[in-house]
């Protein structure tokens, strides 16, 4: 199992890095990103830190993926914030979609689904098939999220997807423990996001170090 976006306590979670991997570990996981909340601020912090916690995932049997999830930045200063997330030696980068529950800037979808260097769109709400043709394009992949609210428009981003031929992830948003899901919680999750059960096995299983080195 992979979760290529959660958060800890270097932002607003309520884990230790450590505890996050180790109990992520536990319920089976086997790639983690840990991508807590960045913007200009504090990209270079959030990098190193997370990086030096590469040597316990390691023991825990855990591929930890350093990344940051660009928060709420105006779109025209999305692409060079991820460009340098990515020189400072992130593995990944998440951009926080438009959500329909916050007050994101119109064009983050837009502006995340054309750069390259962006991974992830998190909880992308209403996102436009203009903009799932472009995250295809792009490589971009677009989120199933488990966290509340920003789950209600799953369905709608699983469509889009469908249509524009662009890659779907499963990840938890996890910001304490009980956000991590279980095997058969994913399953539900992307089932219930209206995907049929070969489609699901098939992101489920995704390899996430492979999409990375797209």
């Amino acid at each position: 199992m992979y979760d290529l976006h959660t958060h800890t306590i270097l932002s607003d979670g309520e884990l230790l890095p450590a505890e996050l991997v180790r109990r992520a570990a536990v319920l089976g996981y086997k790639t983690i990103a840990i991508t807590d909340h960045a913007d200009t601020s504090n990209l270079a912090y959030l990098v190193e830190s997370v990086s030096r916690c590469r040597e316990t995932a390691e023991c825990y049997g855990v591929n930890l993926l350093v990344g940051v999830e660009i928060t709420h930045l105006p779109p025209s200063m999305i692409p060079a914030a991820a460009r340098e997330a990515k020189r400072l030696g992130a593995d990944i980068v998440v951009v926080h979609g438009e959500s329909v529950l916050e007050p994101v800037a119109p064009g983050t979808n837009q502006t995340a689904c054309t750069c390259d260097h962006v991974d992830v769109l998190a909880h992308p709400g209403l996102v436009t098939l203009e903009d799932a043709r472009a995250a295809a394009e792009h490589g971009v992949a677009l989120e199933i999220t488990a966290r509340t609210g920003h789950n209600r428009t799953n369905g709608h981003v699983v469509r889009m997807a469908q249509e524009a031929g662009c890659h779907l992830v499963v990840d938890s948003d996890a910001h304490n423990p009980s956000d991590l899901m279980s095997k058969e919680v994913r399953w539900g999750l992307t089932v219930g996001a209206g995907l049929t059960e070969a489609e699901s096995r098939r992101i489920l299983s995704l390899d996430a170090l492979e999409f990375l080195q797209r």
